[in-house]
């Protein structure tokens, strides 16, 4: 039982590392309409921005208590993956927002692999595994039976808090309100007073502050980052968008847990061939997409973010 209760809650927290991506995902979608592949690579960039940062406190001599240097790895990852944001949406994506749907695709593709081959080119050694700093203890604690390791339990937390204050912040302020009539109806929302491209630009600054939060709490988790591995979290990021809802935070959240269940499950069943979980999970969410194809939660249903 106990070693049933630590698969749930391990796959509580990759769930929740999926939710924080692909509500970046519908962000993007619903305030603009545009799918911006670059995503998972500006979670990596996040993840590389946190590990400049740790390696600078050394540099400098500054030995801070863990819960400041977990502070200052996840602000330089937002300040990076928020001028990331801003950089696409303001360069590339609003002066295409009247092109074909496909070329802003293939163009947000493009940045993507641009940010990829620069950190391998250009950051030491680039190409290989890089150690992540472990900034919470790793040390486990029994709970019911089951021994559950201190950082995920910490990372649970932090993915769960952001996600509800992002959800808050959407639905009960000002620039919440932007973002939804903006989602709703540009145009008149323009003639009411609100600042598109401010409003559209601050969206592309928050979706990706969000990547770079879960690309700081993959390297934590997983104790390594890779120049490569935001592409294929951003391929389960945008499933779990897709799957959950595009354009519904809610669905984002249950798309993300939902690929993490459907992981879980099958290291449960078949330990002994955990390495195709991927292969399960994504043939699942393509049986559940043909049987659901505007989503669990399907837009008409649900307000645009």
């Amino acid at each position: 039982m106990g070693t049933l209760v630590e698969f749930v809650f391990y796959g509580a927290v990759l769930g929740i590392m999926y939710a924080l991506i692909a509500v970046g995902f519908t962000l993007f979608f619903g305030v603009l309409d545009v799918i911006n592949f670059a995503h998972g690579d500006v979670l990596t960039l996040g993840a590389f921005s946190g590990l400049v940062a740790y390696l600078g406190l050394g540099l400098l001599g500054m030995d801070l208590p863990l819960a400041l240097q977990l502070v200052v790895v996840m602000f330089a990852a937002c300040v990076m993956t928020a001028l990331a944001g801003v950089l696409i949406g303001k360069v590339f994506v609003v002066p295409m927002r009247d092109a074909p749907a496909f070329n802003i695709l293939l163009m947000t593709l493009m940045i993507g692999t641009v940010f990829r081959e620069a950190i391998r080119l250009f950051y030491p050694h680039g190409a290989n595994p890089k150690a992540f700093p472990a900034l919470v203890p790793k040390t486990a604690v029994e709970i019911g039976g089951a021994f559950i390791r201190l950082d995920s339990i910490a990372l649970l937390i932090m993915g769960l808090v952001v996600v509800f204050l992002t959800n808050w912040l959407i639905g009960h302020t000002k620039f919440g309100l932007a973002i939804r009539s903006v989602a709703q109806d540009a145009d008149t929302a323009q003639v009411m007073g609100i600042p598109f491209k401010r409003t559209v630009f601050a969206t592309f600054a928050l979706g990706s502050i969000l990547a770079g939060i879960a690309g700081v709490m993959h390297g934590i988790y997983y104790s390594e980052i890779n120049f490569n591995s935001g592409l294929f979290l951003g391929l389960i990021g945008f499933s779990a968008a897709v799957v959950g809802g595009l354009g519904s935070i809610w669905g984002a959240i249950i798309g993300g847990f939902t690929f993490a269940a459907l992981q879980t499950l099958w290291v449960v069943v078949f330990p002994d061939a955990s390495g195709y979980r991927d292969v399960f999970s994504f043939a699942v969410i393509i049986l559940i997409m043909a049987l659901f194809p505007t989503g669990i939660i399907a837009e008409r249903y649900s307000e645009k973010v």
